[in-house]
């Protein structure tokens, strides 16, 4: 039995994950002397290298010391903790890295927790001890106090401690004292990571992750259970619904360095990827062929919001996008799910139109923002909590908010949230800014973001995570502010732009085409006003010299995708294409919006 060591690295966004892993990685010498390589090797999709953060988990190998450590990198966000959750099952430990000044963040406790729950044997890893005043004593007594409240074993406390910098590339057992390499902590996952254990008996793989092939299709990744799984055997699939479908393996790989290598058989304890197998689906397990036995499924936390997802109708439809039909968008929604355990797709009355549930707005929007960068146009709504009913009382989802501050504009930012029915629990200095914790109804949550970060110069860092369902808090003001609605079709004018800016902040530059029913800007007051931007100044044939009035135009005001979806309002829907996101009314024309809103007052 080869010894095999499969370890789970867990950390809140940006704490050094991935930097981590491709210091593992070099240090295992994967590369040849002569090859060429880019930083955050697994963060390899645009949208993660341009955010910088982990979407997708992933898998890699490295050899040391005669033994294979599989390295599984998890998102750091809990908007995709349905990465995390389904990923920790093919685990047998757990790396926890921590930044030496913030110290565990609230989406560390909540991917932490499940490690906890399922038995995992943490390393903690104080990353970034070069930084300026950071606190490597105090953030290891926090992480000890912190597996203390999620009720760790005797033997989870026992954690070995290492300190170092991945950026810089060593490890330590004492922060004072750096070393010019990071085997420390190779060695400590060979001393302390458990065995992969192997288990006799019939064979048994749950799928914990797909990956799609266009050669042999879909393929089945996960973790040998039990058993031995061989090249060509018959096997049983069992489903949720508890039926069993027979298959047979085509083929195996296991993960080796960044790829994956084909082998006969694969023995308990080692990860593999299956192709061969069809109408799998995440959870389901691989079983004997004469004595199948499922293994329970993954449990997954349920959604916390949804949006409207529907085809785009606007005046512009169909001149940027290549999928526009209900048809094409329907089909994507429902392929996401196969591999997105946290997202749900749920069909509405209209044929056009998908109600689509997630973790919270990022969760959303980077499926929006993948699906635009495919070629689709669609719209959607504002996004919406998701309400239970519990003991006969209506509940919504509640969250622990966790603000960094500058001591000057603590004040601002209190007042904020709690116009938001958020209420302040901890509030102490951490430092030179201050450390405050809320707890605040996830639709606080909506637009927030953006107010704290005006009211704080942009200062502010904010993290939140989902706590639980609580009796309902009451109305939270939305946007005090009306909309400025295009009233013709076609594209504005300095002119026009120039003489109606004291009415509010443009969305729009001139020469922009834009819509009848477009929502162009942000008025001053409460209501929304229509105005006419398309209007060109009256030529006469007299001139004077300096009598024109050159028009200053302040920039328009940019949103960014997530921006937009907490901006609009419930009577607004955003338009997004490969190349442009607009805001409209969900009516475009103005007689039909009076005659819309006039219903909704007598409801």
């Amino acid at each position: 039995m080869q010894n095999i060591r499969n370890i789970a690295i867990i950390a809140h966004v940006d704490h050094g994950k991935t930097t981590l892993v491709d210091k593992i990685i070099h240090a295992s010498k994967l590369f040849a002397e002569h090859q060429h390589f880019d930083d955050l090797l697994l963060d390899n999709n645009d949208l993660e290298r341009e955010r910088g953060i982990t979407i997708v988990s992933k898998n890699v190998s490295v050899r040391y010391k005669g033994v294979k450590i599989n390295v599984i990198d998890t998102p750091g966000h809990a908007d995709f903790g349905g990465e995390v959750e389904r990923v920790l099952k093919m685990a047998d430990g757990v790396l926890l890295l921590v930044d030496a000044f913030e110290g565990a963040m609230p989406q560390t406790r909540f991917v932490l927790g499940k490690a906890i729950q399922l038995g995992l044997k943490p390393i903690v890893v104080v990353n970034k001890v070069d930084k300026e005043n950071c606190r490597p004593d105090e953030v290891h007594e926090q992480v000890f106090d912190l597996m203390f409240n999620l009720d760790a074993t005797e033997d989870q406390l026992d954690f070995t401690t290492l300190y170092g910098s991945s950026k810089q590339g060593w490890m330590s057992t004492d922060w004072t004292q750096p070393t010019d390499n990071i085997t420390p902590l190779l060695d400590a996952i060979i001393d302390v990571i458990p065995a992969a254990p192997f288990r006799e008996g019939t064979p048994q793989m749950q799928i914990t992750s797909l990956d799609y092939s266009s050669f042999v299709g879909r393929i089945a990744i996960g973790r040998v259970h039990r058993g031995t799984l061989t090249e060509g055997m018959p096997i049983n699939l069992m489903k949720a619904d508890g039926s069993i479908k027979k298959g047979r393996i085509k083929e195996l790989q296991v993960f080796e360095g960044l790829g994956r290598k084909s082998v006969q058989e694969v023995s308990a304890g080692e990860i593999c990827a299956v192709t061969g197998i069809e109408g799998f689906d995440i959870g389901d397990t691989i079983a004997d062929a004469e004595n199948p036995e499922a293994l329970a499924r993954i449990s997954i936390d349920e959604p916390t919001m949804n949006m409207l997802f529907t085809i785009n109708n606007s005046p512009f439809f169909g001149k940027e996008g290549k999928f526009v039909t209900s048809r094409h968008l329907r089909e994507r929604l429902f392929k996401e799910t196969e591999k997105n355990l946290a997202l749900r797709v749920k069909e509405t009355d209209r044929e056009d139109s998908f109600l689509v549930f997630g973790r919270g707005i990022l969760h959303l929007s980077v499926l929006i923002e993948t699906m635009r960068r495919e070629g689709y146009e669609l719209q959607v709504g504002q996004p919406q909590v998701i309400y239970k009913e519990i003991d006969g009382v209506r509940c919504e989802p509640i969250e622990q908010l966790v603000v960094d501050v500058p001591e000057e504009t603590a004040g601002k930012v209190i007042e904020l949230v709690s116009m938001r029915k958020g209420e302040l629990n901890i509030m102490e200095p951490k430092g030179d800014l201050q450390h405050l914790e809320f707890t605040i109804p996830s639709r606080g949550l909506i637009g927030l973001r953006n107010n704290v970060l005006t009211a704080t110069a942009g200062e502010a860092i904010m993290n939140h995570r989902f706590l639980a369902y609580e009796p309902y808090k009451g109305t939270i003001p939305g946007r005090n502010n009306g909309s400025i609605i295009s009233m013709e079709t076609g594209p504005g004018t300095a002119y026009s732009i120039d003489k109606l800016q004291d009415r509010g902040v443009f969305f729009v530059d001139p020469g922009v085409e834009v819509y009848m029913g477009q929502v162009i800007g942000e008025h001053n007051r409460q209501n929304d006003i229509t105005v006419n931007i398309q209007k060109g100044k009256k030529l006469t044939n007299m001139r004077a010299s300096g009598s024109d009035d050159n028009a200053k135009i302040a920039p328009a005001k940019n949103f960014s995708l997530e921006e937009a979806m907490e901006y609009i309002q419930k009577d607004e829907y955003l338009e997004v294409t490969p190349k442009s996101l607009r805001m409209r009314k969900i009516y475009l024309d103005e007689n039909e919006r009076n005659r819309m809103g006039k219903k909704e007052e007598v409801a």
